[in-house]
C-alpha cells in the first residue's frame, strides 16, 4: 500500500461489493467506504457493510442520508419529457402528480409559495434550467433556458432559496437506524444549511446511544455562511461540490473550498473534499491533467480527505482510480511547503493542554528530526488535533478499541490501530506505551535508533492529554519496566 497522509472515501455500490474487490481497493489505499443511500436497499447496506468488516475492522463505513432534496415526480409515459429553448411549463409542487410536457410536478409542496419571480430552477444537476417568469396562487410559469429532457425523480436545485423542508425524511431515518444496528460509522448528512440540521441527526443517534459521528455535507450557500456553527455541532465536513457547484456560481466553489478547509484546521476537525476528483476515470483508465492538479490542489489546500464517487461505484476502472488518487496525493505530499500551511490559530477556548502539546509535537517531529508522533487514544481527541497540524512525520495513533480507530480514518496522517488495553494505572500506562514501540518495531515502521514523541495522559481514561515525552526508542524499549512515565 502506498504510504500517504491523505485520506482516501470510496463510495462502493451493493452491485459490486464482494470483499475480494473490496480487498482490492483497501490494499490500493481507501481508508472509508462511503454508501449513497438514495441508491441502496436495506439488503444492500448491509451486505456492502458485512463485506467491508470481512477485509479489515479498521475500514471506516460511511453512510450517506438523501436530505432535504427536491425530485420530479415519474412522468405520466414513463419517458423524458423533451423541452425546447423558450418553452413555457407550469411548475406545481405535489408529489402524488405525475409530470406532463405541460406540467412538471415536484416533491416540494411549498414551491410555488417559496420561491419567487426570476428565480432559477436547475433540472438533473443543472441538465435543464427553468426560469420562473410568473406565478399564480397554483403554479410557477417557466421559461426553458436551453434544449433538454425532464426525466422522472431528477433532481431539482433552486440557487438562492432558502429550501423549507424537514431535515430528515422518513427515509433518511430508517438509513440512519440500519447504520447504527450495523455499527457504521458515519452519517454523511445531506443538504446541511445549519447546526440544527446536524442536531436532528445527533437526536436519533441519542436516542440509540450510538457513537456514529457526523459529516455534514455542505451543498449550498446557507451551508457555507452558517459554516462556523456548523463546524462546532458536526464531526467533520464534506465539500459536496456537486450539488455546491449547482447551488452557488460555479466560479464560486475554489474559494468556497479553501474556506472550509481553513476552517477545518482551525476548529481541529477533519474535512473531505469530493465530486467528480476523477470522473473521467469512469470511463477512462488514466485521469486528465486537470483532475490530477485538481486532487493536488486539495492536498496542498490542507484537506485531510479525497473522495471518489462513481469512479469507484459503478465505473469501469474503480482499482485504477483509487491507485491514482493514491500516487498523486503521496507525491504531492512530498511536495508542500511548510510556509504555505495554514496555520492553526487558537481561539482563546480552545487553549488547552491537548492543543498545545500536540502542537509542539508536529514542531518538534520537524525541528529535532522525530521519526514518528506517538499518542495513545481513548476518546480520539489527541490523534484529531495533531492531524490539524499536518505532521510530516507519521503519527500513529493506539487506540483502546476499534471503533475510536475507525472514527480516525478520516483524519490527515493518522495511522490509527487497536491495541488492546487494560486500564490506565500507572503500570498499565506504561506497558501500553511499551507493547505501542515493540508492535511498531516489528513491523518494521520505526528503528531502536529512531526518537520518537509520545503524547499521552497521566489522568485516567478520557481526561485528556497532559504530558510530552520526546525519547529514543532504543533507550525505552532496552529500559523495559525500569521506564518511567509521568504520573499524576
Amino acid at each position: 500500500m502506498i504510504q500517504k497522509k491523505t485520506k482516501i472515501v470510496a463510495t462502493i455500490s451493493d452491485m459490486r461489493c464482494d470483499v475480494d474487490f473490496v480487498k482490492s481497493l483497501y490494499e490500493a489505499g481507501i481508508n472509508v467506504v462511503r454508501m449513497n443511500s438514495a441508491h441502496m436497499t436495506e439488503e444492500g447496506f448491509v451486505k456492502v457493510m458485512t463485506n467491508v468488516r470481512a477485509v479489515s475492522s479498521l475500514i471506516g463505513i460511511m453512510m450517506d442520508t438523501k436530505g432535504p432534496e427536491i425530485r420530479t415526480t415519474a412522468t405520466a409515459t414513463g419517458e423524458k419529457i423533451v423541452v425546447k429553448t423558450g418553452d413555457k411549463l407550469k411548475v406545481i409542487g405535489d408529489l402524488n402528480t405525475l409530470s406532463t410536457p405541460e406540467q412538471v410536478s415536484v416533491s416540494y409542496p411549498s414551491i410555488v409559495k417559496d420561491v419567487p419571480v426570476g428565480s432559477m430552477l436547475l433540472i438533473d444537476d443543472g441538465e435543464t434550467g427553468l426560469k420562473v417568469i410568473d406565478k399564480t396562487a397554483d403554479y410557477l410559469l417557466c421559461e426553458v433556458q436551453n434544449d433538454g429532457t425532464i426525466g422522472s425523480r431528477k433532481s431539482v436545485n433552486i440557487p438562492g432559496v432558502s429550501v423549507n423542508l424537514p431535515s430528515i425524511t422518513a427515509k433518511d431515518r430508517r438509513s440512519i437506524e440500519i447504520a447504527i444496528e450495523n455499527k457504521a460509522d458515519f452519517i454523511a448528512h445531506s443538504f446541511v444549511r445549519h447546526k440544527q440540521d446536524v442536531l436532528d441527526v445527533q437526536k436519533i443517534l441519542d436516542e440509540y446511544n450510538s457513537p456514529i459521528k457526523i459529516i455534514a455535507k455542505i451543498e449550498n450557500q446557507e451551508g457555507v455562511d452558517n459554516i462556523d456553527e456548523i463546524y462546532q455541532t458536526a464531526y467533520g465536513v464534506m465539500v459536496a461540490r456537486g450539488d455546491l457547484g449547482i447551488e452557488v456560481p460555479q466560479e464560486n466553489i475554489p474559494a468556497i473550498q479553501r474556506l472550509l478547509i481553513r476552517k477545518a484546521v482551525e476548529y481541529k476537525k477533519p474535512v473531505i473534499v469530493a465530486t467528480q476528483m476523477l470522473h473521467t476515470m469512469i470511463e477512462n483508465p488514466r485521469p486528465t491533467r486537470a483532475e490530477v492538479t485538481d486532487i493536488a490542489n486539495a492536498v496542498y489546500y490542507g484537506t485531510d480527505a479525497v473522495m471518489l464517487s462513481g469512479e469507484t461505484a459503478y465505473g469501469k476502472y474503480p482499482l485504477e482510480a483509487v491507485k491514482a488518487m493514491a500516487q498523486i496525493c503521496a507525491t504531492t505530499e512530498q511536495s508542500k511547503l511548510d510556509e504555505k500551511a495554514i496555520p492553526v490559530p487558537f481561539k482563546d477556548e480552545e487553549y488547552d493542554t491537548t492543543s498545545f502539546l500536540s502542537k509542539q509535537a508536529v514542531k518538534a517531529a520537524t525541528q529535532l528530526g522525530l521519526t514518528a508522533i506517538i499518542t495513545d487514544s481513548y476518546t480520539g481527541r489527541t490523534a484529531r488535533t495533531i492531524a490539524a497540524f499536518r505532521s510530516r512525520c507519521p503519527v500513529y495513533a493506539m487506540c483502546c478499541s476499534e471503533e475510536i480507530a475507525r472514527q480516525l480514518s478520516v483524519c490527515y496522517g493518522i495511522n490509527a490501530r487497536y491495541q488492546e488495553s487494560t486500564g490506565y494505572t500507572t503500570h498499565q500506562h506504561k506497558q501500553y506505551f511499551l507493547k505501542a514501540l515493540n508492535g511498531l518495531l516489528d513491523k518494521g515502521l520505526i528503528r531502536k535508533e529512531d526518537t520518537v514523541a509520545y503524547l499521552s495522559g497521566s489522568f485516567g481514561e478520557g481526561k485528556g492529554t497532559s504530558f510530552l515525552e520526546i525519547n529514543g526508542v532504543g533507550r525505552v524499549v532496552d529500559a523495559g519496566d525500569a521506564f518511567e512515565v509521568p504520573v499524576d
